[in-house]
């Protein structure tokens, strides 16, 4: 079968189309899924360049999603011709956080999706949303999941609530509409005004370029009548956690999901006592939390926003789109 692999040295350019063996029939517990979508993550393209290390021949991807095959002994939740997505931690199945690293994360600590058949237990799927195709399957994986978590299941959003969203990447559009379908009034910031059109018109009711007002945490908190946002899903780090801090309320919540403009970095403590705000760090969910996700999704009609497909031998052409930046929503991959 065919498979991407990350190739030594990796890199972009080693990034290869390969033939692995096939994974065969299902084990007890097992499902053989044949894959037919995924899509992108900043994970993805640090895992793919180097940047975050990984074993020489990796099989990139932590998103998958496709149509069961056969399933295993034992395995009453899926049959024949199931869609069904990935999981991107899938020994954690529920309850409170158990796992601090990647090392079985897949396309980073085991082998990815970016091949055309897996066989794997069964927990380290769900249903996919009903109506999805493989790639908008896909997204929830990562970037639905991680928005999902962050509103819902942590920020306990309700209608009324208001949320600041940085960038129009894809946890950013994800929640977006998971805080539009939940009644949330929205706030998004971007260096783009086209896509500050686009995410107004995907219900952002107040929007900032970033680029033309650097203390736009200030302008976000007047927006709200100087009470600041309920909610804050902060992707950028060190580089912009003050200003979301400026832009929360008293009591308000943070959720630190990602690290744009790096790792490391000053964190304005006074600041953040003084708003005595909630600033919480996470990764995606438990796979419990996805198959919540997943019934909302049926319940609520949304789709994904996808940019842009390659297909599965054009995935190095894939990652440097992501690199430009130049991307709404997600990047798919199809096969």
């Amino acid at each position: 079968m065919r498979a991407m692999v990350l190739q030594p040295p990796i890199g972009l350019e080693r990034l290869t189309l390969a033939e692995r063996p096939d994974p065969g029939a299902p084990g007890a517990g097992e499902i053989r899924v044949a894959l037919h979508g995924s899509s992108l993550n900043f994970h993805d393209l640090g895992v793919a360049t180097g940047r975050m290390p990984t074993q020489d021949g990796r099989i990139p991807l932590a998103d998958g999603a496709g149509i069961v095959e056969a399933v295993g002994e034992g395995v009453s939740e899926f049959r024949t011709g199931d869609s069904v997505v990935s999981c991107f931690f899938p020994d954690w199945q529920d309850g409170t956080p158990t796992i601090g690293d990647f090392s079985r994360t897949p396309g980073d600590g085991i082998d990815g999706f970016a091949q055309d058949h897996v066989v794997l237990p069964a927990t380290a799927f769900t249903h996919a949303p009903r109506g999805y195709d493989a790639v908008e399957a896909a997204t929830i994986t990562t970037a639905g999941l991680t928005a999902w978590r962050a509103l819902v299941v942590d920020g306990k959003l309700k209608a009324g609530d208001t949320v600041l969203l940085l960038g129009t990447g894809g946890v950013s559009i994800w929640a977006l509409q998971i805080a539009k379908l939940m009644g949330a009034t929205v706030a998004i910031t971007s260096s783009s005004g086209d896509k500050l059109a686009r995410a107004q018109d995907l219900g952002a009711d107040f929007v900032v370029n970033y680029r033309e007002q650097a203390d736009w945490g200030r302008k976000v908190r007047d927006w709200t009548g100087g009470r600041g946002v309920d909610h804050v899903v902060e992707v950028g780090g060190p580089g912009t956690l003050a200003q979301s801090i400026e832009a929360v309320r008293v009591g308000g919540h943070i959720s630190l999901i990602g690290v744009l403009t790096g790792g490391a970095g000053e964190v304005p403590t006074a600041a953040l006592m003084s708003k005595q705000a909630r600033l919480q760090g996470l990764i995606v969910g438990s796979r419990r939390e996805q198959q919540e996700f997943v019934r909302a999704l049926d319940a609520g009609g949304i789709r994904p926003i996808v940019d842009r497909r390659f297909a599965l031998e054009d995935l190095a052409d894939a990652f440097r789109f992501e690199m430009g930046a130049g991307h709404f929503g997600k990047i798919g991959i199809e096969w």
